[in-house]
């Protein structure tokens, strides 16, 4: 760890954590507000367009949340 200071390694693991909390209370949010599950949706009756839906909402919401975090 040659040159990296110890508040620089927490910073990371913060701010990961924080991304990640994020994007566990979007998927919460989006999952109670559509009239069915989105789970069984995916999982279950194998339905690709949502899957990719999903996909490039999580992309954009952690370009915004990096972006965020950064500034």
């Amino acid at each position: 760890m040659a040159g990296i200071q110890l508040a620089e390694v927490f910073g990371t693991i913060f701010y990961t954590f924080l991304g990640f909390g994020l994007l566990v209370i979007c998927w919460l949010v989006i999952e109670r507000i559509t009239p069915f599950s989105l789970r069984r949706e995916i999982e279950e009756d194998h339905n690709i367009a949502i899957a990719v839906m999903m996909a490039a909402l999580f992309l954009s919401l952690s370009i915004i949340i990096a972006a965020v975090i950064l500034s």
